[in-house]
């Protein structure tokens, strides 16, 4: 989804169907009219586009009246319908002279030249321009030479929508947030800042972050105990809040916000926060003494985390559906030894709803004889002819229709019950995007292999490494990686992936040909909010090599090229500016390390892969504004995961100059 909040900064919206309004809570009324509006987008190949307002024109318009009670501020509500599926959201800043615009301005200079709108979905009783002289029956007049048509919403549907509004503020002012949620069809949420408190909470035994609210506008529900969902930097925790005055500590008068999160030691002092309010479960009292109130605190936890504890299972019955299907995807090039070999192991996988897919990218041995006589059943994709590794899959895929890619090497042996695991991760938590099993070693399976290991990582400068590999050192498997580990990219040698985020992403750059696509785009999952996931529980056995050796100087220029391409596409401008000559400098380094090595074909591609980078750079911008709208139009998060699996220093230095070679010792 897209966010824009600068009207001269507005794209040429294609058959844009728009809606307007304030949609405080954004509820289940909301949702009906936003379903319409996409169903429209749908239906003639267009855009759907919520306009809101920010700061709320009551605000504007009515500057004295403090009585003012949003459910939602504008960035959880913008966060909900992206949620929701819209595919942008124009948010108007609200103003004096914007408010005085007459009702013809406000159709031909905002709503015509700003969107050119093929659909206006909006409510029957909608007043626009100064004095609020423009209605809907204006608005339909202007229609025919301005070339959109008007989709009313009829008073019975506004009415239910006013009427839902009204029943959630009452549910939230008797702290009723579970009738608040069933109205809703989403937690009522607070988000804030966590500010320094008094301590009082950590002395008692049950350590709180005070939560300083974004906008003193938003409804707050009455004093009490909640269990609640809190969300920090994409990862979410159970915990319980207290909303009151403290009356035990009368000392302290003023009213706070506090949450115990469960399982969590962390200093967040100055991190945003964001609260899910899932049930009340008692008012606020006083109690005679601390030692009274703490016993009461560990009874409300207590309770709070079965509450909480109670909703995971239930939530893991609902979403968890037995075998989601899976396609199993083997790109094959000239590999008609491996396939004799492995595929026998992929056809003894346990898990119960699977299909392997072979796309053949224009072998020239006798792999599809191979295929035809002892697998004749079996999907076999003739791609004709050698895109390599990124737009081969690319191409393959268009024809494969799952809910999940596993993306397989020809060359590697996996285990009966591999990828159950790996499954049942992505099911339980819909904010992973991708993720890999362990890879080890297939001829010393002791040992990790080259491509993934237990999960990539990328340093400061860009360079990527994995756990349990560093540059071309690998290390023994002991059980040292064995948890599981949001990363930063997961190995393209056995790849599952979420086939509508893959799609909606763009899928691998084809221009890459092999080496770095996944890191491309494991970085812009990780952009939209996604996280990239290895799960050593799942294991498989690795040739690597199979197609292009390690070591060949073709592999060492597609590397070089290629972790340019993804720094410019992906990092941070700012960042950019000093780590391209920074890693320019370090190529030429990597070119006197080759030179005493004797590689001589190795500084050859070093030259090569530059020489094909800065000729191609404005192509390479226009990519990066490309995947930047793909990265704002799919994203679950206002804030890039991208943190996770980013180490802060060099790899180089790290490697070279202090002798590190273990993920563990950095």
């Amino acid at each position: 989804m897209r966010v824009f909040n600068d009207l001269t900064d507005l794209p040429d919206f294609q058959n844009a169907v728009l809606t307007i309004g304030s949609f405080d809570g954004v509820h289940q009324g909301h949702q009906q009219i936003l379903n319409r509006v996409k169903q429209l987008a749908k239906q003639h190949d267009g855009e759907s586009i919520v306009v809101t307002f920010h700061p709320h024109p009551r605000l504007i318009v009515y500057p004295k009246d403090d009585s003012l009670r949003l459910i939602t501020t504008i960035d959880e509500k913008v966060q909900l319908l992206r949620r929701y599926g819209i595919d942008n959201v124009v948010v108007v800043p609200f103003t004096v002279e914007f408010s005085q615009q007459s009702a013809d301005e406000y159709i031909k200079k905002f709503l015509v030249d700003k969107f050119h709108p093929k659909h206006i979905v909006i409510g029957y009783d909608h007043r626009f321009g100064l004095n609020r002289q423009g209605d809907i029956n204006y608005l339909k007049w202007h229609g025919d030479d301005c070339g959109y048509e008007v989709v009313e919403i009829g008073q019975h549907e506004v009415e239910d929508i006013a009427v839902s509004s009204t029943k959630i503020r009452r549910a939230l002012d008797a702290g009723d947030v579970d009738a608040a949620q069933r109205l809703m069809g989403h937690y009522f949420t607070l988000t804030g800042t966590v500010v320094h408190g008094n301590k009082i909470g950590k002395s008692l035994g049950f350590p709180t972050a005070n939560l300083e609210l974004a906008h003193k506008h938003k409804l707050l529900p009455p004093g009490g105990i909640y269990a609640v969902y809190a969300h920090h930097q994409g990862q979410r925790y159970g915990g319980m809040l207290y909303i009151g005055d403290r009356p035990s500590l009368q000392q302290y008068h003023n009213k706070t916000i506090e949450v115990n999160l469960f399982d969590f030691d962390k200093d967040i002092y100055g991190d945003k926060l964001q609260l899910e309010l899932v049930k009340r479960t008692r008012d606020d009292a006083k109690f005679d003494n601390l030692e009274a109130l703490s016993k009461r605190l560990a009874q409300d936890r207590k309770e709070a985390q079965q509450i909480i504890s109670q909703l995971e299972a239930d939530e893991t019955e609902k979403k968890i559906s037995p075998s989601p299907r899976t396609a199993i995807v083997i790109l094959n090039y000239n590999g008609r030894h491996y396939l004799e070999q492995f595929l026998p192991t992929v056809l003894e996988t346990t898990y119960d709803n699977f299909e392997i897919v072979v796309a053949d990218n224009g072998s020239t041995d006798d792999s599809l004889a191979f295929m035809a006589e002892h697998y004749p059943g079996m999907q076999c994709i003739d791609l004709r002819h050698n895109y390599g590794f990124a737009e081969g899959y690319n191409q393959a895929l268009k024809q494969v229709d799952a809910p999940y890619y596993l993306l397989l090497n020809s060359d590697v042996k996996v285990t009966p019950g591999w990828l159950q695991p790996l499954i049942e991760l992505m099911e339980r938590d819909k904010t992973v995007g991708a993720c890999q099993p362990k890879i080890l070693a297939y001829h010393q399976p002791h040992c990790f292999e080259y491509a993934g290991a237990a999960g990539g990582w990328l340093d400061n400068l860009g360079y990527p490494f994995c756990r349990g590999r560093i540059f071309a050192e690998t290390e023994e498997d002991e059980g040292q990686y064995d948890e599981l580990q949001e990363v930063f990219w997961a190995t393209g040698a056995a790849f599952l992936v979420r086939s509508k985020l893959f799609h909606e992403l763009g899928g691998f750059d084809g221009d890459y040909f092999a080496h770095s696509e996944e890191i491309d785009l494991c970085w812009r999952i990780k952009r939209s909010g996604y996280k990239v996931m290895a799960r050593p529980r799942s294991v498989v056995y690795h040739v690597g090599g199979g197609t292009l050796d390690y070591n060949t100087p073709r592999k060492a220029y597609l590397n070089f090229r290629n972790s340019l391409y993804t720094l410019v596409k992906n990092e941070e401008r700012r960042r950019l500016l000093w780590i391209l000559p920074l890693r320019l400098l370090l190529d030429g380094l990597a070119g006197v390390l080759f030179l005493v090595q004797g590689k001589l074909a190795h500084i050859r591609s070093i030259v090569r892969a530059h020489y094909d980078f800065f000729p191609n750079f404005k192509a390479v911008l226009r990519k990066r504004r490309q995947v930047a709208e793909l990265v704002q139009k799919v994203s679950i998060s206002n804030v890039p995961n991208t943190s996770s699996g980013r180490y802060s220093g060099s790899i180089v230095w790290q490697y070279y100059a202090l002798g590190k070679r273990r993920f563990k010792n950095l």
